[in-house]
């Protein structure tokens, strides 16, 4: 039989009951955990939810001989809703230690998610600052369709690369690794004398530390996804210049792909100032290029204001589709990596522009080449790319497949033919002005399209964009 309290010892228990329970709770929790992803259709655990990064500030020591990466992120951002914890993306590599509003910070590991737990609860609206200090040998991540990213070693010992479309960013560094959500970025790399260390932007200053080491400090101070971030290190031939509208140009290449590189290169800074033409301003403060050692990568990568390349750039047109991509796909960033197209659609029109306007096949040659699989006008115009509607991929692996450069291009093509030259042109411009620096889904083109240009567009959507079938010449 249990035993009732008297009256005045219920009472006591109850008031001890209360101040030890508020002692283990702390605060009334006003916030709730920000979600562990952002739901993308294809990348669902990328990114996550509760907050926007406005800045990262990146502290990189690496050293290639042993591979090792120490490294402290600072994230500054602001809270969509009231957080009792929230999500960074980190694979691998070990953290050491958390602090929010410099405070200590609980957290834990799962999988790729690192969960931060605040001393105090985040307020809805309130900028706050995280840091984290970790360290470890950092590693690639193999994508759905084979091609791997992430941190990248160089042959040889001889340094390494950082590169993260779609996911890869999350090797090397914490954060919000979805493409939704841009920031700003100072990114500073310390490495042993005689390497180069090159990324995003600007570069502020660079200094001899005093114990053998180098320290580069890089500056972005436009809006950038993760997924363009990127750190080559190496021991890189630099040369800097300025296109003629006054654009700073830096470029990094592997002494062994110099020779190769120099032509192609040479008309780096003229590219920029053709697609000032086409496209509108240059969006960004610098340009360039990173050319790492042949078969480093099995592709190019169009990272923020410094493109990177696995060997030698082998042709004008890839050297331009990179660049086209500052407009298409760095500025104006998709929502979604469903909207690939509108990197790469947009992109590979700029090759098929490019040619046109420099005694090449023009753009419609290129369409006709596409339906007639005519690979004397176009190489890739015999691909499969008409296996699916460019603006639907099947799946993760096919967001880079043919479709979505093609097909992509073709559908622009096709918009071209619809509303005459003087009303396509502005809307390429539109496009990139109103988007700057932003992001941007399939849907919001379609209904900028057919307002900019005023034209019932929802045929060549139907079937061009969207159509399941072989598409016919129109």
């Amino acid at each position: 039989m249990r035993h009732r309290l008297p009256s005045r010892l219920a009472a006591l228990a109850v008031v001890t009951l209360i101040a030890l329970t508020t002692g283990c709770t702390g605060k009334t929790v006003h916030g709730r955990p920000g979600a562990s992803g952002v739901r993308d259709p294809y990348f669902p655990k990328a990114g996550n939810g509760g907050y926007q990064v406005e800045h990262y500030a990146l502290d990189l020591d690496y050293d290639p001989a042993d591979g090792r990466l120490h490294a402290t992120a600072v994230i500054t951002a602001r809270a969509e809703q009231g957080l009792s914890s929230f999500n960074l993306d980190l694979r691998g590599l070990d953290v050491e230690s958390v602090s929010v509003q410099g405070e200590g910070a609980r957290f834990n590991r799962t999988g790729n998610e690192l969960t931060v737990r605040p001393a105090d609860d985040l307020e809805r609206g309130e900028v706050f600052r995280t840091e984290i200090d970790y360290a470890g040998r950092p590693r690639a991540v193999t994508d759905p369709d084979g091609s791997q990213e992430g941190w990248i070693a160089l042959a040889g010992g001889e340094g390494a690369v950082g590169v993260g479309e779609p996911v890869g960013s999350m090797a090397w560094f914490p954060g919000n690794h979805h493409p939704s959500d841009k920031a700003t970025y100072d990114i500073t790399v310390t490495v042993p004398k005689g390497y180069e260390a090159v990324s995003n932007g600007e570069l502020r200053s660079r200094r001899e530390d005093g114990d053998g080491r180098t320290v580069f400090a890089w500056h972005c101070a436009e809006p950038m996804a993760s997924y363009l971030a990127t750190v080559a290190v190496g021991k890189f031939e630099v040369s800097t210049g300025r296109t003629a509208s006054g654009i700073p140009v830096h470029t990094a290449v592997a002494p062994g792909e110099a020779a190769a590189s120099a032509a192609v290169l040479a008309r780096l800074p003229e590219m920029v100032e053709w697609g000032n033409g086409r496209f509108g301003p240059y969006p960004f403060s610098s340009t360039g290029a990173i050319v790492l050692p042949a078969r480093t990568l099995g592709y190019a990568l169009e990272t923020q204001t410094r493109p990177v390349f696995s060997g030698a750039p082998g042709s004008e047109e890839l050297l331009l589709h990179e660049l086209a991509h500052q407009w298409f796909g760095d500025s104006v960033s998709p929502k979604s990596w469903k909207d690939m197209w509108l990197n790469e659609g947009f992109a590979t029109y700029a090759e098929w522009l490019w040619s046109e306007d420099h005694g090449g096949p023009g753009a419609q040659q290129h369409f006709d080449a596409y339906l007639a699989g005519d690979t004397d006008v176009d190489e890739a115009a015999d691909s499969a790319w008409d296996a699916f509607p460019p603006a639907a991929p099947p799946g993760p692996k096919d967001i880079s497949s043919a479709p979505v450069y093609g097909r992509g291009a073709m559908v622009l093509q096709r918009v071209r033919q619809e509303v005459g030259d003087e009303k396509f042109f502005a809307l390429l411009r539109g496009w990139a002005a109103d988007h700057r620096h932003g992001n941007a889904s399939t849907a919001d083109f379609t209904a900028y399209a057919q307002e900019r240009t005023g034209h019932d567009l929802r045929k060549v959507w139907d079937v061009w964009l969207y159509g399941t079938g072989r598409p016919k010449a129109p």
